[in-house]
């Protein structure tokens, strides 16, 4: 497919074909998504490609979207409208756990670890959604993207910092061997020094070329250097996407500026 230049829409309009530097097809497709909490509608016809070996950064103001739209796509809000469809079969009505066991992992905003578990204990919950079910983690996957892992493995998670639990959680979701990986804020309240440590293993898995990853991120230098392609929401619609090195300061300022 080739690359088209950004375009620029109203707010409530989509105005762009995907944009892709990908050929293949895509692993995850969202398509007309609607959300609505209660008499709200929050996603109003959210289209969004994910390819694999690609990092998509989907970036707004607070309270576009950003986390609803992660969230359907794991299956925790159900869509009034639209589809998700993962390596062509559509996932709706299908629950989070076996969206997990398909290939889809999400880190959410605040990681979400069990404070009370060991970081041994939370990885091994990692495994649940792992196809082949181990018993004992695989040792090379998780310690070698995150070492300082290894020789805590007894300490509880609520012992360790903000930004150790966030690398616990991403080495958590990485257990499941999944295709698409959901970030949502991972440099949020981080240590610059982790910061770089988490943007080197995002780095490392979009190599290997089989998995894609969605990153949510407020923190637009992190999204500049780490996305391929970019979407921006504004009131829960998608106003503009491209790739993200042709991301302009006008449109930062238009649509991210605080």
């Amino acid at each position: 497919m080739a690359e088209t230049a950004i375009s620029i829409a109203p707010a409530g309009a989509l105005a762009h074909s995907p944009v892709t530097g990908n050929a293949s097809a895509p692993l995850l497709r969202v398509k007309a998504l609607q959300i609505n909490y209660g008499e709200s509608q929050v996603l109003r016809d959210v289209n969004l490609e994910l390819h694999p070996g690609t990092i998509t950064a989907l970036m707004g103001r607070n309270g576009v979207g950003k986390t609803t739209l992660l969230k359907a796509i794991m299956g925790l809000l159900p869509a009034r409208k639209g589809e998700v469809a993962f390596q062509g079969k559509n996932l709706n009505g299908l629950p989070p756990e076996k969206r997990a066991r398909a290939g889809i992992a999400y880190v959410p905003q605040g990681r979400e670890i069990f404070p009370k578990l060991t970081i041994e204990e939370n990885l091994l919950l990692g495994l649940e959604a792992r196809p082949e079910r181990l018993k004992k983690i695989p040792e090379d996957e998780v310690f070698g993207l995150f070492p300082f892992l290894a020789g805590m493995r007894k300490r509880l998670g609520g012992n360790l910092s903000g930004g150790q639990q966030q690398q616990l959680a991403i080495a958590r979701a990485l257990l499941g061997k999944p295709k698409v990986l959901l970030l949502d804020e991972p440099t949020e309240g981080i240590q610059p020094s982790i910061i770089d440590d988490i943007e080197k293993v995002l780095f490392g898995l979009k190599a290997k070329g089989d998995i894609a990853v969605l990153l949510v991120e407020q923190y637009l230098d992190f999204a500049r250097r780490l996305g391929d392609r970019y979407y921006i929401m504004e009131r829960g619609t998608m106003v503009q996407s491209g790739r993200t090195s042709e991301l302009t300061e006008e449109s930062v300022k238009k649509h991210l500026a605080f």
